[in-house]
């Protein structure tokens, strides 16, 4: 029972209002808290109330679809359906911005084409910022212009599918509407000035030109004046350093002849024999040092192969003696080790 369009109700667009609000929607309004709770046993005059207290505007939100206090009191507007005096004053109230914004949502849906745009098209005027909330549940900032011109030419508003209006051209052309006027006209008239203003602009501006000529002549005129004073001064600067610049040709003269003389000096015979004994001295220098370098290396090497040999032939004798050599043996390979030992002292000496 509490659901049910009153019994006075008149259809709307051919159906029952509360029908233009799909019944998915319709059924999540009725399962709500806020619609058990505010909006039970509303009338017209109480319902004032409820929409001075709305803080946003939205449709359904969230992933179970719960709708927002704004949706809901549209559906019960649609219920009870208020005269059309009443929504009137909602949309004129300027001093809560909700309510106008729920009076025009309420005519869009109801109202005819041409109330519609009678009524909604000077809120254009209105610049107030609205929070709408949408499917995710967060808050965007809207005006309150951009909301009726959604209102006007979208297909879904609030998730609410709108109903169809005519296109405002047929309407003017059948004489049903006005020709829209723009609160910018007037101020553009205001902006515009008269013929007489535009040609005493014009002749201000011929003045303004031909001083500038006139000045432009004298800028001219001044400059040629100072570049024949300064070609004068720079004749004079030059008659007065001309001593100076004989001078410095003098001295640069000089350097010329000291360096030209430097350079017979480098390319004369006796200097470019002693040049080349200076280079065939420094070879033969190296000849010698790659020389006594490589005899160094064959001395060492030699001496290293003969410590090998000598190591060699000692650990063979060891061998040889601990197989089971004589006592003589023996003492004979002490004897050829000493003697071994002492050449290799004298060699050693020797080299020293």
């Amino acid at each position: 029972m509490a659901n049910r369009t009153v019994k006075d109700a008149k259809n709307v667009h051919g159906t029952n209002p509360q029908y233009l609000i799909e019944k998915i929607i319709r059924s999540r309004i009725y399962d709500s808290k806020y619609w058990k709770e505010q909006c039970f046993a509303l009338t017209a005059e109480l319902l004032v109330d409820k929409a001075m207290d709305i803080r946003f505007v939205g449709g359904v939100f969230g992933g179970n679809i719960k709708p927002t206090p704004f949706l809901c009191l549209t559906l019960k507007m649609l219920q009870i359906q208020p005269e059309k005096d009443i929504v009137v004053e909602f949309i004129k109230n300027e001093e809560f911005k909700y309510v106008r914004a729920l009076g025009a949502f309420y005519l869009r849906l109801t109202g005819s084409s041409q109330d519609c745009y009678k009524y909604l098209e000077p809120l254009y005027n209105d610049n107030r910022k609205l929070r709408r909330q949408n499917r995710m549940g967060h808050y965007e900032l809207v005006h309150m212009d951009e909301f009726i011109d959604e209102l006007l030419r979208e297909e879904r508003v609030c998730d609410i599918i709108l109903p169809r209006i005519q296109k405002r051209l047929v309407l003017e052309e059948n004489n049903e509407l006005d020709p829209k006027v723009s609160a910018l006209d007037d101020d553009l008239d205001e902006e515009m000035p008269s013929d007489d203003e535009n040609l005493e602009e014009i002749a201000e501006a011929l003045k303004a030109k031909e001083k500038e000529k006139k000045l432009e002549t004298i800028r001219i005129r001044d400059s040629r004046r100072d570049r024949s004073g300064s070609r004068e001064r720079q004749a004079e600067k030059a008659k007065d350093s001309g001593a100076y610049k004989e001078r410095g040709a003098d001295r640069y003269r000089d350097y010329d002849r000291g360096r030209e003389r430097d350079y017979e000096r480098r390319e004369s015979p006796d200097n470019r024999y002693k040049d080349r004994e200076m280079r065939e001295k420094e070879r033969d220098r190296e000849r010698r040092h790659e020389r006594d370098r490589n005899d160094r290396n064959d001395d060492r090497n030699r001496d290293r192969t003969r410590y090998d040999d000598r190591d060699r032939d000692r650990n063979r004798e060891r061998e040889r003696v601990d197989r089971g050599g004589d006592r003589g043996g023996r003492e004979r390979d002490r004897g050829n080790y000493e003697r071994e030992r002492d050449r290799e002292r004298d060699y050693d000496r020797r080299r020293r």
